[in-house]
């Protein structure tokens, strides 16, 4: 597997015995490693107690729920003096403009973050969606996926943001996972470690840090962390090869930070229901000392059910950083949090090195990442640089990659027919795929298969409802009765429009043909309908296991017709 280049070794510096840094931009040179010594030296040395103890938070910046909001948190910037934002859902320019004014007025820049997993979409809907995780696991090339990440790159600097919280380095073996599924790269760790390491070169390449997440495995799991607190009971053996394994493969690349989950994990805690977020021997003990992570450690969303109801304002915030965490994410109790830090080390619980370790290591990577010269982000046409057709052209070509051929027993592909029937089935809008299809098809509605032809070729077309990546997967007993009733009298072509998890529970055996898409919008339907008239490649691989006939690794081949 490819290393990272700009992030292949780690580099301990002489800031004090305790820091090191595991991202490095690339072609550092010894000059400039020196000058960063300097600058967080002076930068510490310079910083209150308060100060100090501020850098440790970064907290949610919600421009879309009024100025009460705003308020609320350009105070807790100039009175807590907190380490960096997480931008959330609103309007591009608007956060732009806020966030310029937020560092203008803070002694030290801010880290500014986003949940970016599927590119800057996933918070501003003015932007351009990227595929999801499970989508791009399909993918064989995959440099492919570097580049999408190097877009987001690039998207994440026009905005001003410094860290992508991403990718998903879960493995997801429980299709009924309500959290992960489409986030994650598949069911098969190699799978994951090569599609995550692709997707992490891309961001860190182009100076933009990454955060692996959710450790120490949040794939096995059929609760939602962010209702309540999820259990992995696995043992020792099958966590270090299936849950761990990803994370140990990307922090051996250089990755800048690792996100800690909101789940209980018996096998490495003890104590009964502590969460992976503030377990000292999950964080100190497995991450920091027994696997020798040296970057940034960051805890998951601190507002999330399954910790924020069962602690008071700052007593999550002290226990996460008591168990080893460097920052505190989405901290519901900056001033609270800071006090109970303090007290923690005045009672001689927590040493005043920690907080130099955390801090500095703070205050490294953000010189790295630039911020020691932050210059304000142009609002201007913001939207249009977010979303335009060189994201179009990438995406369309990122879904087209990703296509997986389960069957094709008839030939039915490419398209051989001058004209084939089309039953749309499910929730989800179609028109783009029509339309694409254009005059090659007849489009029949569910109640109108009986006045098709026997015999004739009819594409079946699952279009599940994409809209977010939590959305159920399963097909409805309708639909299903339908393809049933047409595979019986007809050369079906089933193309699901969703997750590949959707085949779950459907009997393909006399189906022809079986096409895996992954989603529904327009960019996928688009390369769905080139890639049936026989304009583009099939050659993807099914990311995940879907029952015992659909195994992982699954996918036929299919040349365009100007290659045949």
């Amino acid at each position: 597997m490819k290393k990272l280049i700009c992030t292949s070794i780690f580099i301990i510096l002489s800031l004090s015995p305790k820091i090191t840094a595991q991202y490095t931009p690339k072609n550092l040179s010894k000059e400039d490693l020196k000058k960063a010594h300097h600058w967080v030296d002076k930068t510490y040395k310079n910083l209150s107690q308060e100060e100090k103890l501020g850098q440790l938070f970064i907290v949610a910046l919600y421009t879309n729920k009024g100025e009460n909001e705003i308020n609320n948190v350009r105070n807790i910037v100039a009175n807590e003096k907190v380490g960096g934002l997480i931008l959330m859902q609103d309007d591009a320019a608007r956060e732009i403009n806020l966030v310029n004014k937020l560092q203008q007025k803070s002694k030290v820049p801010l880290m500014i973050g986003m949940d970016a997993e599927w590119g800057l979409y996933q918070r501003i809907a003015a932007a351009h969606k990227f595929p999801w995780a499970m989508t791009l696991g399909a993918i064989q090339d995959k440099n492919l996926i570097r580049q999408m990440s190097a877009k987001i790159a690039e998207d994440c600097h026009r905005m001003g943001i410094n860290w992508d919280f991403a990718p998903v380095v879960d493995v997801n073996t429980n299709p009924d996972n309500p959290i992960i599924g489409n986030r994650s790269f598949g069911s098969e760790v190699s799978n994951v470690i090569s599609s995550a390491s692709a997707y992490a070169s891309g961001l860190q390449d182009n100076n933009i840090l990454a955060a692996i997440k959710h450790f120490p495995g949040h794939g096995d799991t059929s609760t939602d962390s962010h209702l309540d607190l999820p259990v992995i009971s696995h043992n020792l053996d099958r966590l270090n090869t299936i849950e761990l394994a990803p994370f140990k493969a990307l922090m051996k690349e250089g990755i800048g930070g690792v996100m800690v989950a909101h789940l209980y994990v018996p096998a490495f805690e003890s104590g009964k229901g502590i969460p992976a977020s503030v377990s000292k021997n999950i964080i100190t003990g497995l991450l920091k000392e027994k696997l020798g992570y040296k970057g940034l450690i960051i805890t998951d969303a601190l507002n999330m059910n399954a910790v924020a109801s069962k602690y008071k304002p700052g007593e999550l915030d002290a226990l996460a950083f008591k168990a080893g965490n460097d920052i505190m994410l989405f901290s519901q109790g900056v001033a609270e949090g800071k006090k109970l830090i303090q007290k923690a080390i005045d009672n001689g619980e927590i040493p005043q090195s920690r907080i130099e370790e955390s801090v500095k290591k703070i205050l490294l990577t953000k010189y790295f990442l630039g911020l020691n010269q932050y210059s304000p982000k142009d609002p201007e046409n913001i939207n249009s640089d977010l979303n335009n057709d060189l994201h179009k052209t990438l995406v369309q070509n990122l879904y087209a990659n990703a296509l997986t051929l389960l069957k094709d027993e008839k030939n039915l592909l490419p398209l051989h027919e001058k004209k084939v029937y089309y039953v749309p089935l499910e929730e989800a809008p179609y028109q783009t795929f029509a339309n694409e299809m254009g005059s090659q098809i007849i489009i029949k509605k569910a109640n109108e298969i009986n006045t098709i032809p026997a015999n004739s070729t009819v594409i079946v077309g699952f279009h599940k409802d994409n809209s977010t990546a939590y959305k159920s997967y399963k097909v409805s007993e309708n639909s299903k009765k339908i393809l049933s009733d047409l595979s019986k009298r007809q050369n079906v072509i089933l193309n699901v429009f969703g997750s590949a998890y959707a085949l779950k529970d459907i009997n393909i055996s006399n189906i022809s043909t079986v096409l895996v898409s992954y989603e529904n919008n327009n960019d996928s339907m688009t390369a769905t309908a080139n890639a049936l008239k026989g304009k583009t490649k099939i050659w993807g691989r099914l990311p995940v296991s879907v029952n015992d006939q659909l195994k992982a690794g699954m996918g036929i081949d299919l040349l365009p017709v100007n290659e045949k």
